[in-house]
């Protein structure tokens, strides 16, 4: 097993390290050695998981041993009074790490990528305990020598070096408070991080719906009749029927309220600043004093509903609890200042049959929070040492970091393990009639959009094999263009949906979640279906297929983006939103601009949410280092450059804009037939000659993975055969340090300058020692400062005449293949 020196860190490592990995590494290590948060985005595939825990674990351990708290097998836990090891929440000084992701499928993938490395001894020296353990670990624990899980849990995190838990643990207060751990000390880490500004705000917001406010008034009720039976049954009276029927009053005095609010236009609702919720609730006395009384009512209401529950056997759960919730939601700060971050909403919404029975309007009222930080700014506040979020999808960053509110010196965005070859990435402008493609609001419900889009699908199911990911902005324009395909024949009968059956396999995403299990078997089970070339799933940007779903190999082979997924305009949500950060921006355009700071306006925010959007669609597809793939933009609006540059980074070099359909099935075509069947799923062997000069290179570096044999053949390629021979005469001299490292750097810039060999220099870059890149540089800057001195020559020489420098300029272009 490797082991590389990071700044310091003996960090030991499973596999050679690509460089991606080892700058991966390094920023982590350096944002928890000085204390600081950082932003990191590294591709799926680029093994950033393990290389997060490898990098924090080895910082970790640099203090000191693991912890050897440990799970007897005579049933005794860690952390018991009968340990002797003390807590690392006790004052130890030792850093503990907590882990989180978004959920418990995600968390249990880490821990198995922990498992291989040389850190799953996380309590050192414990023969009883030298496994990470997840959730059904656990439960196995538990039932094979008898301790409850969850107390297990809730003992073991008192003196573990490393904790996992998903997000909610975190972010809610409450779950908060109940892991007791001294923040101070903590280094944490939110992995998947893609969603969380959107968790924050979420997690700090709440909406109360007519039918929900309903059944905590029918609860409420139950625990009178409840209380009284057993008052007058059994003289039990532990539990106050006066106090559970002023919860009732209060909540039905709350929905008379609600249903009050005077909405005067059904599309825009009740707007009001966040702090006249506490206007509101003053009608029904409810402050930061009464709120806590009342949450205690509703507490004991829970545990009398349980035990009620377990006595008929229900399986209903407690509605009253999110009443409490959205208390400590509303009085979670005694200043209430955290209102200023907020805004109430009331919606009216298409009543049910019941509810219209009634005669009730059916109202939302919602409390919406639009600055993520509240949540995130309160770990600042209570010391923790560093903050590290990590994704394959952050960009763009900047807009990320503004939201959270949290200063982020260390960034960055690491390029993908893949090379040049295992990827097409194009903007493909108009489709195949030469119609542009635009599904902004006023082109998207054209028939000639939509048909033109059915036949560019069309082609594309035709050219990529196997499968084929169509991501759509909307499920309305998805459901739309789906319907015009089956509906709409051509003059042969025969309808664009017939045309793409012919060669996939169709799913289609469905709004239902609960249908969603379904579709993937069915997209799967179509895959190998092999009376056709693969199967086509369209689905929806920010649907369930675009998130954290793994299309590797053949089942995602191409990923087409059709148009920009704006969020809805009309939602009032959206709207209150960029006016909350217009707002902002109003108020502290002064500050911002002595202190020469940036603030997100509504519309960057906006634009950004798309681009957030398509990036986290297009991580679907080349998901490890030999997999390939191509990703194509349909829609005009991705030529311009502010859109290319809200892409992840490690796609833009990669992008070419089409504006002849005709081009787009071409280089589509070759790339399937020559990346896809010739792509190297791993280092073939190379003649001798081309081996030998290349060996310096392997074992300079841990850059054999970007394919040796891949990079040569592109040299052969590109240079003649002389050319070619010189160069591994080059190579060779490299090796055995027959001329100096500047000659051979300078001859080779020069014999890659002409026609399209210019790429190839920033690629011989990856297979020359670390230590010559800032000479080859020098040597990169002069040859582009001698191409810089013929053109202002020619411009002087022409005296300025259009028609000679474009001459002239095509000779040049033609030499130094610019």
């Amino acid at each position: 097993m490797p082991t590389y020196k990071i700044r310091g860190i003996d960090v030991d490592f499973p596999f050679e390290a690509y460089d991606c990995q080892l700058v991966y590494m390094e920023k982590v290590i350096q944002a928890l050695q000085s204390r600081c948060n950082a932003l990191l985005e590294s591709p799926t595939g680029t093994g950033k998981t393990l290389c997060l825990l490898c990098a924090t674990l080895a910082w970790r351990k640099s203090f000191g041993p693991f912890s050897t708290g440990k799970i007897e097998r005579n049933g005794r836990t860690a952390g018991s009074k009968s340990d002797d090891m003390p807590s690392n929440s006790e004052g130890n000084g030792l850093p503990t790490i907590v882990y989180t992701s978004r959920t418990h499928s995600q968390l249990r993938q880490v821990i198995q990528e922990l498992k291989r490395s040389s850190y799953r001894l996380c309590a050192a020296q414990s023969p009883s305990r030298d496994e990470p353990v997840d959730i059904e670990d656990l439960v196995n624990i538990g039932k094979q020598f008898g301790p409850c899980p969850y107390y297990v849990s809730k003992e073991l995190h008192k003196v573990v070096d490393i904790l996992f838990a998903p997000y909610n643990y975190l972010i809610d207060r409450s779950n908060r408070r109940s892991l007791k751990i001294d923040w101070d000390n903590i280094i944490l880490i939110f992995d998947e991080a893609h969603n969380l500004e959107s968790l924050c705000a979420d997690a700090a917001s709440f909406d109360l719906s007519s039918g929900l406010l309903t059944a905590c008034i029918s609860e409420a009720k139950s625990c009178i009749d409840l209380s009284v039976a057993r008052r007058e049954e059994f003289n039990d009276k532990s539990r106050n029927p006066d106090n559970f029927a002023i919860l009732k009053a209060i909540l039905l005095k709350l929905e008379k309220r609600i249903a009050e609010v005077p909405i005067e236009s059904k599309e825009l609702g009740f707007t009001k600043p966040g702090p006249y919720i506490y206007e509101l609730l003053a009608d029904l006395n409810i402050n930061n004093e009464t709120a806590t009384k009342l949450t205690d009512i509703i507490e004991e209401a829970a545990l009398l509903l349980e035990e009620d529950k377990q006595h008929r056997a229900k399986g209903t759960v407690c509605r009253l609890e999110s009443i409490g919730d959205i208390l400590k939601i509303i009085f979670r700060e005694k200043n209430n200042a955290h209102a200023n971050f907020y805004r109430v909403h009331v919606q009216e919404v298409e009543a049910s049959a019941s509810d219209a029975l009634k005669g009730k309007a059916s109202r939302t009222l919602s409390w919406w929070c639009f600055n993520p930080g509240v949540a995130m700014e309160e770990f600042s506040r209570m010391g923790v040492g560093s903050i590290i979020l990590t994704s394959g999808t952050l960009s763009p960053m900047e807009s990320f970091a503004q939201e959270l509110k949290l200063n982020f010196p260390i960034r960055l965005e690491n390029p993908h393990v893949i090379s040049s070859n295992q990827i097409w990435a194009g903007v493909v402008s108009a489709g195949p009639s030469g119609r542009p493609f635009n599904s902004s609001y006023r082109n998207r419900d054209s028939m000639e959009y939509k048909q033109e889009l059915g036949n560019a699908i069309v082609n594309f199911a035709r050219i990529v094999p196997d499968g084929l990911l169509v991501f759509f902005p909307s499920y309305y324009l998805l459901e739309q263009c789906v319907g015009c395909w089956k509906n709409v024949s051509l003059a042969s009968s025969t309808t664009i949906w017939e045309r793409i059956c012919k060669h996939k396999k169709p799913v289609v995403e469905p709004r239902q979640s609960s249908l969603f299990p379904l579709a993937i078997e069915d997209y799967m089970a179509k895959l190998k279906d092999t009376s056709t070339s693969g199967a086509v799933f369209f689905a929806v940007c920010r649907g369930k297929v675009s998130e954290g779903l793994d299309f590797a190999d053949h089942a995602g082979r191409a990923v087409v983006i059709i148009g920009m997924p704006f969020p809805s305009r009309n939602d009032p949500k959206v709207r209150l939103k960029r006016e909350f950060l217009d707002e902002q921006l109003r108020l502290q355009r002064d500050a911002c601009k002595m202190l020469k700071l940036q603030i997100l306006s509504g519309e960057d925010w906006y634009t950004q949410q798309a681009s957030r959007a398509v990036n986290q669609a297009v991580g679907r597809v080349i998901r490890h280092r030999h997999d390939y793939g191509a990703i194509i933009f349909c829609d005009e609006r991705f030529v311009n450059s502010n859109s290319q540059s809200q892409i992840s980074l490690w796609i833009q070099p990669h992008i070419k804009c089409h504006f002849k359909f005709g081009d787009v099935v071409f280089t589509l075509s070759r790339f399937f037939r020559d990346g896809g069947v010739q792509l190297p799923t791993k280092l073939k062997s190379i003649q001798s000659e081309d081996m030998e000069s290349a060996k310096e290179v392997k074992t300079s570096q841990p850059l054999d993975k970007f394919y040796l044999d891949d990079f040569l053949n592109s040299v052969k390629e590109k240079l003649t055969a002389a050319e070619y021979k010189e160069f591994v005469g080059f190579m060779k001299a490299l090796k055995s340090k027959a001329m100096k490292i500047g000659s051979v750097l300078e001859s080779i810039v020069i014999l890659f300058s002409g026609p399209d060999r210019r790429p190839l220099l920033r690629r011989f870059k990856d297979y020359i020692p670390a230590k010559y890149h800032s000479l080859f540089e020098h040597y990169l800057e002069a040859n582009d400062e001698t191409l810089n001195e013929q053109i202002l020559e020619i411009r002087v020489m022409t005296d300025g005449c259009k028609k000679c420098v474009a001459k002239a300029w095509n000779v040049i272009a033609l030499h130094w293949g610019v």
